[in-house]
């Protein structure tokens, strides 16, 4: 029979030491200084030949405002190039306004609703309070106007919006 002793069975005995220094996977790989590979001196930061002039300063910026210029060029012709790229705004037709009434056609709401309040044809719809305190501030007097007189206005679409469509 073997007398070997066990560290769980042996409370006595002494307790495996933990190595010093932990090394890194990396330097565990390195290899030895007598089997080293010669590094390259590290490349030193160039610095213009040129001693630092007047002229030299000024050809540097005509540098730079060349540049520049080039990247001010790439950008105009990108934002063109998204400009055309880019869906337009959909339309809803240009619509006029018909005055039934007297006959009249405005180039579009707001327009009927500010000419006929400067006119002074709706002055009794003005004294209502129909249109707010400022009716020539309203910018929606448009929508009062056709809700009081409904059957007074018409909308009207151009010919070239009939054409398209």
């Amino acid at each position: 029979m073997s007398k070997k002793k066990s560290a769980v069975t042996n409370p006595q005995a002494p307790k495996a030491e933990a190595p010093k220094s932990q090394e890194t996977p990396a330097e565990a790989l390195e290899v030895p200084e007598s089997q080293s590979v010669p590094e390259a001196p590290p490349t030193p930061i160039q610095t213009p030949t040129l001693p630092l002039t007047l002229k030299y300063v000024h050809q540097e910026l005509e540098t730079l405002m060349h540049v520049l210029e080039e990247h001010t060029i790439l950008i105009t012709q990108l934002q063109e190039t998204l400009a055309r790229k880019r869906k337009p705004v959909a339309s809803n037709g240009k619509v006029q306004i018909l005055d039934k009434q007297t006959g009249a056609i405005f180039p579009s709401k707001n327009n009927a609703y500010q000419t006929l309040l400067k006119s002074g044809e709706l002055k009794d719809l003005v004294d209502k309070g129909i249109f707010g305190v400022d009716p020539a501030k309203n910018t929606f007097g448009w929508y009062a106007l056709k809700r009081e007189l409904p059957d007074r206005f018409e909308e009207v679409r151009e010919k070239t919006e009939e054409i398209q469509q």
